[in-house]
């Protein structure tokens, strides 16, 4: 375990460190009449009319075969970066997903409707029960960085990989279609499913059939499954993973549900998953059972040949690929920082130039608040002056607002209101995972903005909060002075029709749409503006990217 001190260790190494897998007794029943099912047919099939026909295959070589065969050089690079990436996005994302370890197939995300969880702990209701005291311990081992609540990190490794994985993708699918190879994998004739069905009697009556070689061909199931990983699971994985994106989703709505929604495109991206995963298993067990020697050979070396050689040099790459892992984690917890700007130099840019041009335009009805709402953070209780302006209803309370501006104010929530309340139903993206959709009040930040004239230097305003962060002296964000003038980006007054309740930030909390929730500040004491995030804090653009190494610029 990594020696933190007692601040550190309380959060990323809990005491209740156990694992747990609990699914919804439907679906369990739904996964087993689909795969009993199928197992059924084919042993009913293997019982009344035994094994289906499957003609033996006729041994070939480069001199008498004529279609396309053997492994090219950039189909071997590829199958190696494809499983060292895929790896590691299975790895960080499952670390994502321990930091809400809920999936659900609706955006409300109230407690119970889940259909798994990966946690022993049910949402208490007779206490203050955040999303951030629902994230759970994961091993190292497992995934990367390791420990809880590392999303930060995860999400660095997270971003960084699948930009490898869409670039194997691309040169691989390139080449495949710039070649013959196409036809390896592709089907192209209408009786590859009943033979596909054929193979599964075998595999599922527990026979082998008559297996091809590799080298010049797969059998129909094979083909299916090589098929799927390629065509089907690599670009769903990529357009979930989009479908989660704040800017994407809180611009174009009906992206989302088509899906089935914004969690569902979560739980399918987890699923997704599941398949790399079984596809690996199955594609793993079947190389060993069908010739490991000739097999590896065939992607190692792209040569047909029984020696041992593939073998060795295959297990240095599984190597080298473990090896990955391992100084991802070791870079994870000495040079966390390095990791973060890294991360921004890979993609600042490019979600400058893309997701953060969108405009938020969301079309939610009240019918479509969610009936529960996840709190997150603490309330700033520790902060006497809050507790008396709470119990005084925030009557005394008084923003201030300065910096950078031509005309500096105080002003209370009537002074704020009275700059042109407006109301807006939105949905929130946690970082964490979880989405609630809510009615929010207040005065769009372009009001503001108008009242205080920031000078021409100011392209910053930062957000501070009454609450603390949780391993500094005080909670802040900050936003671009762009993206504040925003669609739909305000000070939030109310929330539901209601004045904002004390845990969803009273007295004022900050709405910005095309972001994640946590730059939504909470509780907001005053606000400035600067000319950059660099002035403020260690310098990342808030608390949260200061010492959890969260994103700057949050739109996916």
């Amino acid at each position: 375990m990594i020696p933190f001190d007692p601040a550190h260790r309380k959060v990323y190494y809990p005491d209740d460190r156990r694992f747990f897998l609990w699914v919804r007794l439907s679906i369990l029943i739904g996964i087993a009449i689909a795969l009993g099912t199928a197992v059924a047919a084919a042993w009913l099939q293997y019982a009344l009319r035994g094994l289906p026909y499957i003609p033996q295959v006729p041994q070939v070589e480069p001199n008498n075969f004529a279609g396309p065969h053997g492994f090219p050089l950039w189909v071997r690079y590829s199958h190696f970066f494809n499983f060292l990436f895929v790896t590691m996005l299975i790895r960080s994302g499952l670390q994502i997903l321990y930091d809400h370890p809920r999936l659900y197939f609706n955006d409300g995300c109230t407690p119970g409707t889940e259909w798994i969880r990966f946690t022993p702990l049910r949402v208490p209701r007779d206490r203050l029960w955040t999303a951030k005291d629902d994230n759970r311990y994961l091993s190292p081992v497992v995934g990367t960085p390791g420990y809880s609540h590392t999303v930060g990190l995860a999400r660095v490794w997270h971003f960084i990989n699948v930009h490898g994985f869409i670039l194997t993708g691309v040169i691989f699918i390139s080449m495949l279609f710039g070649s013959e190879q196409w036809r390896r994998i592709v089907p192209t004739s209408r009786f590859v499913l009943p033979q596909a069905w054929s193979v599964w009697v075998h595999y599922a009556t527990f026979h082998l059939p008559p297996e091809p070689n590799g080298y010049y061909g797969y059998n129909a199931l094979q083909q299916i499954a090589y098929f799927s990983v390629v065509f089907i699971f690599g670009p769903l994985a990529i357009l979930t993973g989009l479908a989660m994106s704040p800017a994407l989703v809180n611009r174009f709505p009906w992206y989302a549900r088509l899906f089935g929604g914004r969690q569902s495109a979560r739980s399918l991206h987890f699923l997704t998953m599941l398949g790399f995963l079984a596809f690996l298993v199955v594609h793993v067990t079947l190389v060993v059972m069908t010739g490991f020697a000739r097999n590896m050979n065939h992607i190692v070396l792209g040569t047909d040949t029984l020696g041992d050689r593939g073998i060795w040099l295959g297990m240095l790459g599984i190597g080298l690929v473990v090896l990955y892992w391992i100084i991802a984690h070791y870079l994870s917890w000495n040079y966390p920082r390095k990791l973060q700007h890294a991360l921004k130099f890979v993609t600042y840019p490019m979600q400058r130039l893309t997701l953060n041009r969108l405009n938020p335009s969301q079309h939610y009805r009240e019918q479509d608040i969610s009936p529960y709402f996840w709190p997150n953070g603490k309330l700033p209780s520790h902060n006497q002056h809050w507790n008396e302006l709470a119990a005084d209803h925030f009557a005394n309370y008084r923003l201030k607002v300065g910096g950078l501006v031509e005309r500096p104010v105080e002003l209370s929530l009537q002074d704020i209101e009275a700059l042109g309340l407006v109301e807006t139903i939105t949905m929130h993206h946690c970082i964490q995972g979880w989405t609630g959709i809510a009615q929010w009040g207040g005065i769009p930040m372009r009001k503001l903005i108008e009242l205080v004239r920031p000078l021409p230097q100011a392209k910053t305003v930062v957000f501070y909060s009454y609450w603390p962060s949780l391993f500094g002296d005080f909670y802040y964000d900050t936003q671009s002075l762009a993206n504040v003038l925003k669609p739909e980006c305000m000070l939030a007054t109310r929330m539901n029709g209601e004045p904002l309740p004390l845990v969803y930030g009273a007295p004022l909390r900050l709405r910005v749409e095309n972001q994640l929730g946590y730059k939504m500040v909470k509780w907001i004491e005053r606000i400035e503006f600067v000319t950059s995030e660099k002035e403020v804090g260690e310098g990342e653009g808030g608390a949260n990217e200061d010492h959890e190494y969260f994103d700057l610029l949050p739109n996916i």
